[in-house]
């Protein structure tokens, strides 16, 4: 379990990371969302101990990670892909790694085929596209076969296989009682892998939520859509029972506070012939863009 409290990352005058509390449970894949420069990475860099609160803790199943005693068995961490030498294979880049923590050459040959990496095991990491790259970070997370799992964009550069890859392998880690904190720009990827989003802006934390919970807050939820031959004479019968009507320039109507069967129902009260209904069920990334609304650092504008 990772666990922050009152988390705070100042840089003279810039505050990073201000007074941030969540958790990542076990036996779940909690996603980190933000827009850019809300602190995310920042956070990700003091769970691992790269960078020192300058108030607040986060810990490891209630450890600093600088206290661990064996780091690479209790949290593997993908931040940046890139952070191998060049000169090195990925075999030899595994293996170095595995020596500072005794961990026997079988498990570095296991993790190389569990991320796909065998036929490449003998060459230079300098010579990997950027999907082969993330393969290899993902595969130094893993070596010490960790409790914890922090991935940062884990999907980076890789094809559709690789990305159905991430997801079922981040979910099977998660039903066997492991943590994986997992950030993403990904709404989409997330919503069919997380089980729960820590949401941050501008360092601070705007929602600790399941994903069913935060799509239950989104916009679109609770929303069904109707086309008829007569949405004159359905929006009046369904605004005097209570539901709030909205005409859409196709002509089809948005209603709220009834749902798809009500609306059918009233259809057929009134002698409309229903085209299309349909019930809105939200997005994760409808929900995210409301939460950050007023958080993004950029935001472009319209043509």
């Amino acid at each position: 379990m990772i666990t922050a409290e009152a988390l705070t990352k100042r840089y003279g005058a810039t505050t990073a990371v201000d007074g941030l509390s969540f958790t990542a449970p076990p036996g779940t894949v909690t996603g980190f969302l933000g827009p850019n420069g809300a602190g995310k990475s920042t956070t990700m860099r003091m769970v691992l101990g790269l960078e020192r609160p300058t108030s607040g803790s986060v810990t490891v199943d209630g450890q600093r990670y600088a206290d661990l005693p064996a780091p690479l068995r209790a949290v593997g961490a993908l931040l940046d892909a890139r952070s191998v030498h060049p000169g090195r294979t990925a075999s030899c880049h595994l293996l170095a790694l595995a020596r500072t923590h005794g961990i026997p050459r079988s498990r570095v040959d296991e993790v190389l085929g569990l991320t796909g990496l065998e036929t490449v095991a003998g060459k230079r990491a300098g010579t990997f596209s950027l999907g082969t790259g993330q393969r290899l970070g993902i595969a130094a997370a893993l070596l010490g076969d960790p409790g914890t799992l922090v991935l940062d964009e884990p999907v980076n550069g890789l094809d559709p296989d690789g990305v159905l890859w991430v997801r079922q392998l981040v979910r099977d880690l998660a039903a066997e009682g492991r943590t994986v904190f997992l950030s993403s720009h990904l709404m989409h990827e997330l919503a069919l892998c997380a089980d729960r989003v820590v949401v941050v802006g501008r360092g601070r934390l705007l929602a600790d939520a399941t994903v069913a919970e935060l799509l239950e807050r989104s916009r679109g939820a609770g929303l069904v859509r109707v086309r008829t031959t007569d949405p004159a004479v359905l929006a009046e019968a369904l605004a005097r029972a209570g539901a709030e009507v909205a005409a859409q320039p196709d002509g089809s109507l948005h209603v709220r506070g009834a749902s798809a069967e009500q609306v059918g129902a009233a259809a057929g009260r009134v002698g409309a012939t229903v085209l299309e209904l349909a019930a809105e069920t939200g997005s994760l990334e409808a929900a995210y863009l409301e939460l950050t609304s007023g958080s993004a650092e950029h935001r472009a504008g319209a043509r």
